[in-house]
């Protein structure tokens, strides 16, 4: 499979390349749909759909994005907790690799020469995370940890905090018996607890006890790189910046790489050097955090900081919503994935007739006589109707401004052919990553700021 979808993500200044410790590129990750008895696959959630950028040594990656854009799904398959179903995890990739990697990448699998080919296949055998074995498999294994959400089923509740923490320590043979329990104690008192709390099980300690216990057992082989997944969103205002200062307090103290997922901009602004905006499974921007704070250039980026009061100062009110729901990840629009819910959206964003459906979805009675649609592919098909009147009547209305502006302009064809009406909207690729500043990229058609 080719994986050239976002891969300008990994473009990143020169200097820092030496310092890479995750490299992903072009990951996907689809999950089936069955139906009926024999439990067929009739199609695929793609919950990750292509998606490209680096972590390094010190460096808090902030993964952004509303519930169900695939950010914990991406997190896991990072964490190599789920296997993906197309591009790849890559982690201690050198610059020299890095940049081989991405030349090989970008060239169509279908035109890869044997040499090219052998050479892929090196890089993959010595650094993609699905494709080690023996010792190198347990080296990432030890440096990539992972904090989760739910700090109470995330500790085994029938097991002491001395085995929660130390069980990383003798699965690696790091240490035993009294050097072990002096090294848990050590990890603890790193999180503010101490040698008292060896003996307890989870549920005698509060939601920020149990996740100071979750980061110690992170920490206890010394890892390179951890996994992040709303680590503070269960808990409460004061104990979220407890646990903050404590990550970033033993970042500067180990130079620990995050990937930081959540859906709290408020505390990916204190926490993150770069970020990731994540929407139906691709990338929309990314970029510096600052960069996306003060300039952002994806309307979708726009609107999760519309969300937020206290960041919205310097927005215009037109931004402070956004309307509709997330479209059917098994179906994601063609074109730009967020133009059925875009305040600025335009003809060339990449509309198809699932956009007439979806519009006739919500129109008032008369337009519920749709008996079927005979597609040629996203951008043409035939909407049947039950009788000619509801053909005549969706055609006016299709004319009319009952419509978006930019969905009647990017109409090539709408004709009536009897009790069908044929429809063909202008064929667009999907939106691609463009460069809008240093470092800092967006998958719009727009350029420039956002209008306000």
């Amino acid at each position: 499979m080719t994986m050239t979808a976002d891969a300008s993500l990994a473009r990143q200044p020169a200097t820092a390349a030496d310092d890479l410790v995750v490299s992903v590129r072009g990951l996907e990750k689809h999950f089936p749909i069955k139906e009926g008895a024999l439990q067929r696959v009739v199609g695929q959630v793609r919950a990750v759909d292509g998606v490209s950028f680096d972590i390094r040594r010190g460096e808090t990656v902030g993964l952004v994005g509303e519930s169900g854009c695939g950010k914990t799904t991406l997190g896991r398959c990072v964490a190599a907790l789920s296997d993906p179903t197309g591009g790849g995890i890559y982690f201690g990739l050198s610059a020299q690799h890095r940049d081989r990697l991405d030349a090989l990448l970008a060239v169509p699998e279908a035109r890869r020469g044997e040499a090219e080919r052998r050479a892929l296949a090196e890089i993959e055998a010595a650094h993609r995370i699905d494709r080690l074995q023996g010792n190198a498999w347990r080296n990432f294994r030890r440096n990539c940890q992972v904090v989760f959400q739910d700090s109470f089923a995330s500790l085994n509740p029938r097991h002491l905090v001395k085995d929660i923490v130390g069980r990383p320590l003798e699965v690696y043979r790091e240490a035993s018996g009294t050097a072990l329990t002096e090294r848990v104690v050590e990890l603890l008192e790193q999180v503010g607890l101490g040698r008292q709390h060896l003996y307890r099980y989870p549920h005698q300690f509060s939601g920020g006890q149990r996740q100071r216990i979750s980061i110690a057992r992170a920490l206890a082989l010394n890892p390179e790189f951890i996994v992040l997944d709303e680590p503070t969103s269960a808990l409460d205002v004061s104990v979220q910046a407890q646990i903050l200062n404590l990550l970033h307090d033993l970042q500067q103290q180990r130079n620990l790489a995050y990937l930081f997922i959540t859906h709290n901009l408020s505390v990916v602004r204190h926490m993150a050097d770069r970020i990731v905006v994540m929407y139906l499974g691709r990338v929309a921007e990314a970029g510096p955090t600052e960069a996306i704070f003060d300039r952002p250039e994806h309307p979708y980026t726009g609107a999760l900081l519309a969300a937020n009061p206290d960041l919205t100062d310097d927005l215009d009110g037109a931004m402070r919503t956004l309307e509709g729901s997330v479209p059917d990840p098994a179906r994601p629009p063609q074109g730009c994935r967020f133009h059925t819910r875009c305040p600025v959206v335009t003809p060339a964003c990449g509309w198809e007739v699932d956009d007439v459906v979806r519009w006739l979805a919500d129109r008032e009675a008369g337009f519920d006589r749709l008996s079927g649609v005979e597609r040629k592919d996203a951008f043409e098909a035939d909407l049947v109707f039950e009788d000619d009147a509801a053909v005549a009547k969706l055609s006016a209305a299709l004319r009319s401004d009952a419509v978006p502006m930019a969905m009647r302009e990017a109409t090539e064809a709408l004709e009536v052919r009897g009790r069908k009406l044929h429809v063909r909207f202008r064929r667009v690729s999907e939106v691609e990553l463009t460069p809008r500043g240093p470092h800092h990229e967006a998958a719009c058609v727009r350029s420039g700021p956002l209008p306000v």
